[in-house]
């Protein structure tokens, strides 16, 4: 790394340019077959969907953000991150009145939407609370408080309930050690309890039941924790769609999923230290499915991650684009479904016998031109147990495709390419703007951290 300043020179340059074990590295690197039409594991031959005529009256919407600001406490380094997970609500019936009618007024449009959000400040590298004896133990004791703290409906669980019935479902067998390091007991290893408990070791320190998440492993102490947060973030928004929809039958409203949908920013996976939870999360969709059903008429819940950026992004945008140049190769309303072997020969390289995203995704993708001409990647939960078979991909694998992919041609919106209105909503609730939020995030860091506590 260069002193600040300090700006590269040219001789690098010319030494790799020159080296043997360079040139044979970048020798062996593999390179991808072309697709062959007669092989389907490397060609994706697009499904005619016809879209339904499903229309629902309200998505819902969810995105999250987070940002890093320095704290003045006299150590180093010290570090604190913003969270925030925005929920919208969109009444698409508002808006398709509003469409009969243009020019639409802009503060009637702004009137479709409602917004609300979970927002917290979380302790990073060399910020440590009273009665803490480190980093580590203030966000942990940070995360549980946050998770015992939020709830949808005042009367109904917490988002720590909703997390705990999920952890039910963690496999046993997960080795994991205890969060401090210094704990005597032997084996040193973390024992599972609910809510906040004393350690079984003489030292009885408190322990939380979302030490099972294991975040808390991944904290750097002597420099910033991007990817730690970034896993925070993911958790909250997974967790949360369960939490919803968990207080929705707790008040039997699961009828309303009729004219309701889910969008998720992402892809409906968990990755990371609290990969785990994908597995707990997808048991615990399929019982919701069940109950949801029988308040709907049969109907499956639609639930639809949307991925922005990435890999299969990148790879749907290539299989989009002719050969002598430009773009349109896709039909639009076409659907292509890949299976783990097309994933793994063609986006994902891989020569393992575990199916892509076995450990981490609860539900699969799908790739979709929409009638407007945008580009999606999406994923369906599993919603049964043959969902997960990604040895084939056949439309009935994934829930509610017509609704989905028509649901994908109404909310498609020209801000941005490939983008949802929906989503666009959500982040604008979410996202911190980099420069000036950051400076006013970082002004209210040092204020609060100056503050004399009462």
């Amino acid at each position: 790394m260069p002193y600040e300043g300090e700006f590269a020179h040219y001789r690098s340059l010319h030494r790799i340019a020159s080296s043997e074990r360079v040139k044979k590295l970048l020798g062996n690197y593999r390179l991808r077959e072309a697709p062959s039409a007669t092989d389907p594991a490397s060609c994706l031959q697009p499904v005619q969907i016809q879209p339904s005529e499903w229309a629902p009256s309200w998505v819902l919407a969810i995105d999250g953000s987070h940002a890093e600001v320095s704290i003045r406490n006299g150590y180093p380094g010290a570090e604190a991150a913003y969270v925030t997970v925005a929920s919208v609500l969109l009444d698409l019936d508002r808006v398709r009145e509003l469409d009969r009618s243009r020019p639409v007024d802009p503060q009637e449009f702004r009137k479709t939407e409602r917004a609300e959000s979970i927002d917290c400040a979380l302790p990073g590298c060399n910020v440590i609370f009273e009665g803490e004896s480190t980093a580590r133990s203030s966000l942990r004791r940070t995360m549980y408080d946050v998770f015992a703290s939020v709830q949808m409906s005042t009367e109904g669980e917490t988002l720590l309930e909703t997390y705990e019935v999920l952890l039910r479902h963690k496999p046993a067998d997960r080795d994991q050690r205890c969060p401090y390091e210094d704990c005597p007991r032997t084996p040193n290893e973390y024992n599972r309890g609910v809510g906040r408990y004393p350690c079984s070791c003489p030292l009885t320190r408190p322990l939380y039941c979302t030490d099972a998440l294991r975040i808390h492993e991944g904290m750097n102490p002597a420099g910033t924790n991007g990817a730690l947060f970034a896993e925070i973030m993911q958790v909250w928004e997974r967790v949360w769609v369960v939490h919803i929809l968990r207080t929705l039958e707790a008040r039997g409203w699961l009828s309303s999923l009729r004219r309701l949908a889910v969008v998720l920013d992402g892809p409906l996976a968990v990755f990371g230290h609290p990969a785990w939870l994908s597995h707990a999360i997808s048991q615990e969709l399929m019982r919701l499915n069940e109950v949801a059903k029988r308040a709907t008429g049969g109907q499956d819940l639609l639930l639809i991650g949307i991925e922005k950026t990435g890999t299969f992004v990148q790879h749907l945008w290539e299989l989009d684009q002719f050969e002598q140049g430009g773009a349109g190769k896709i039909a639009p309303q076409s659907a292509l479904l890949p299976t783990d072997s097309y994933i793994k020969r063609n986006i994902i390289f891989s020569e393992s016998s575990k199916p892509y995203g076995v450990d981490t995704y609860f539900g699969r993708k799908f790739f979709y031109k929409t009638r407007s001409g945008a580009l999606i990647v999406a994923t369906l939960p599993f919603l049964e147990a043959s969902h997960r078979n990604l040895e084939m991909a056949e439309s009935a694998q994934f829930p509610r495709l017509a609704d989905a992919t028509a649901l994908l041609d109404q909310l498609v919106c020209s801000r941005y390419p490939n983008s949802l209105a929906p989503l666009v909503a959500a982040h604008a609730e979410a996202a911190i703007p980099l420069n000036i939020g950051k400076k006013v995030l970082e002004r209210l860091a040092r204020e609060l951290v100056s503050e004399p506590e009462l």
